[in-house]
């Protein structure tokens, strides 16, 4: 049974474990190879735990716990983080991470977290969202299956390579809760 609830500052270490999996799996042939393996997981947990401290903007963080999952720590098996948007224009509130184990995936998980931001983005008052992703990860299609149009497109160097990130956004927010109203249940 997977559980979500609001994250707190002794998930950062979970978090972190979480983010440098995905990230190695999702990224791999995506993102240069010395930089997946060189990822930090005190650094990531440190800012996890600074952001679940310091509350700016509205920031939340979600995770997911997994009974009997002790690979990923405490059973966190993925999480969400967001608030209000860092970047005015593409929409009023962010969904800024979203990170799952691969074993995770297409079970419901992701959408469940999803709502539990969307919920909390629209108590913040924010009547629209978005969510930046790598135009090469292969879970993009995720977010346009929630509801999500194009909004933007931006390019940068990142890990030392150009590389695309797009903006998928809800308009207005509602869109998302209604698409993550109902999960459905692992076979």
């Amino acid at each position: 049974m997977v559980t979500i609830r609001r994250a707190r500052p002794g998930d950062a270490d979970a978090m972190a474990r979480v983010h440098l999996a995905a990230w190695r799996s999702t990224y791999a042939g995506i993102l240069p190879e010395a930089y997946l393996a060189g990822l930090s997981a005190e650094r990531e947990s440190l800012d996890y735990e600074r952001g679940i401290l310091q509350r700016r903007g509205g920031h939340a963080g979600f995770v997911a716990i997994a009974d009997g999952h002790e690979a990923a720590g405490d059973g966190v098996v993925g999480f969400i983080t967001g608030g209000l948007s860092r970047r005015p224009g593409i929409a009023e509130g962010e969904v800024e991470t979203l990170y799952l184990l691969d074993d995770f995936r297409d079970r419901g998980v992701g959408r469940r977290l999803m709502r539990a931001m969307a919920s909390h983005l629209a108590s913040l008052g924010a009547e629209s969202a978005f969510a930046w992703v790598l135009q090469d990860n292969p879970a993009r299609w995720f977010y346009a299956r929630l509801g999500a149009k194009l909004s933007a497109r931006e390019e940068f160097t990142f890990a030392g390579q150009r590389t695309t990130q797009l903006a998928y956004a809800w308009e207005p927010i509602h869109t998302l809760l209604t698409a993550t109203a109902t999960t459905r249940l692992p076979r």
